[in-house]
């Protein structure tokens, strides 16, 4: 099957049966794949030795248009930007990210991250941050911060969520935020920081004065990180880090709807290549890269994987409103410190970015390297085959 034949199969299952199917299977109870909790076995090493920050793009970033061009591709193919060369020899990134560019011998890409779920943000949100899609008659489904709650020394949250919720993104069914340490019985609160202001009770007025509170930070760490809120975010989630939290989870945005974000279908409500251009890769290239040069300088870096993913890719072919529809067959992964090796690129996609050609990674391996970089042992939070040999491969680009 040619790739234009693909991209208009998988345009029918948008908006007909696949959809449907999954939203069924949620409401109704249909037969998915669960992650059971019992499966899940808290490692005994020290609780502040590993740490995850989560940095979810939602909406879905556009390969083409971020960590995976196509410059020789056909117009309607390769988007409106242009590739530049980065550190890290022969990978080239959008024009928009040349903070990334200059530390790319430092992170590690992936280029062949999938799903081959109902392409609706909800999933790849749930199969993110939980391994698995979620169905409403089973409630016991962790996140990957449920985990974290297992242990903790710290008077910090061992789990945060920032700035809040992820809100409306379609689908009224879970988005992957919902269960685990958010809704399980008899697990710690997690810390979901709407606004430093937000907090009522005593943990979280000392929580508030001590790891959300900007002020102490000097001006200069202030704007490493941006002027935007996900800046400030990403700097909140260095400092919770700091002070013992386990995993900290920073959504970008929280809808998809009348606001920027990576949902860059191209016509309001969502978003357009211009705010791709003007806010949003600026902001990302900002707050990403200052995390990381902060983290690194603090000596967290090798205890902390960064992870920053959305919930799909975009349509290789570009739409009649000059953006670019869900696509979760080819997606994009920044990861950097932790058992990250830097200076790789991990798969590779087919001319016009439509499928992985090589070293495929599915959504759920993602999430068990978080698990496991949590110190979370058992079956569901291994490695996946398909990621274990890339992450002991030396530092360079891997196919």
């Amino acid at each position: 099957m040619n790739i234009q034949n693909r991209f208009a199969e998988t345009q029918n299952r948008e908006d007909g049966l696949s959809r449907r199917q999954f939203v069924e299977s949620c409401l109704f109870g249909a037969s998915l794949p669960l992650l059971s909790t019992s499966s899940i076995v808290p490692a005994t090493s020290s609780s502040h030795e590993t740490a995850v920050i989560l940095l979810v793009m939602l909406g879905g970033p556009s390969t083409q248009e971020t960590f995976d061009p196509k410059p020789d591709a056909p117009s309607h193919v390769r988007g409106p930007f242009s590739a530049i060369p980065t550190r890290l020899p022969g990978v080239s990134l959008s024009e928009h990210f040349p903070r990334l560019a200059q530390r790319m011998h430092r992170l590690c890409l992936v280029r062949s991250l999938h799903h081959d779920a109902a392409p609706i943000h909800e999933t790849g949100l749930q199969l993110l941050q939980t391994g698995r899609l979620i169905r409403s008659d089973q409630p016991g489904i962790p996140d990957v911060g449920m985990p974290a709650n297992f242990r903790t020394e710290s008077a910090a949250p061992p789990f945060a969520v920032l700035p809040s919720l992820l809100g409306s993104t379609g689908v009224a069914v879970s988005r992957g935020q919902e269960m685990g340490a958010l809704g399980m019985p008899g697990f710690p609160r997690a810390a979901v920081i709407q606004d430093p202001e937000s907090a009522s009770d005593a943990q979280f007025l000392k929580l508030r004065s001590n790891l959300t509170d900007l002020s102490s930070e000097s001006r200069l760490t202030r704007d490493l990180y941006g002027p935007t809120r996900f800046g400030r975010d990403c700097l909140r989630a260095r400092r919770m880090v700091e002070a013992g939290s386990r995993l900290v989870i920073v959504n970008m945005y929280s809808t998809v709807f009348g606001t920027p974000s990576w949902d860059v279908h191209g016509k309001a409500p969502f978003s357009s290549f211009e705010d791709y251009q003007n806010t949003v890769c600026p902001a990302f290239d900002h707050a990403f890269t200052a995390l990381v040069d902060d983290l690194q300088s603090r000596g967290l870096l090798s205890k902390t994987l960064v992870v920053a993913a959305g919930e799909f890719g975009r349509t290789p072919v570009m739409n009649e409103s000059g953006g670019r529809d869900h696509w979760p067959r080819a997606a994009c992964a920044l990861l950097a410190g932790g058992p990250a090796p830097a200076g790789l690129v991990i798969g590779e996609t087919d001319p016009w970015g439509g499928e992985p050609t090589s070293n495929p990674v599915h959504f759920g391996s993602l999430y068990r390297t978080m698990a496991s970089h949590l110190g979370v042992n058992g079956p569901e939070a291994a490695l996946s085959d398909a990621f274990k040999p890339t992450l002991a491969t030396a530092s360079g680009v891997s196919g």
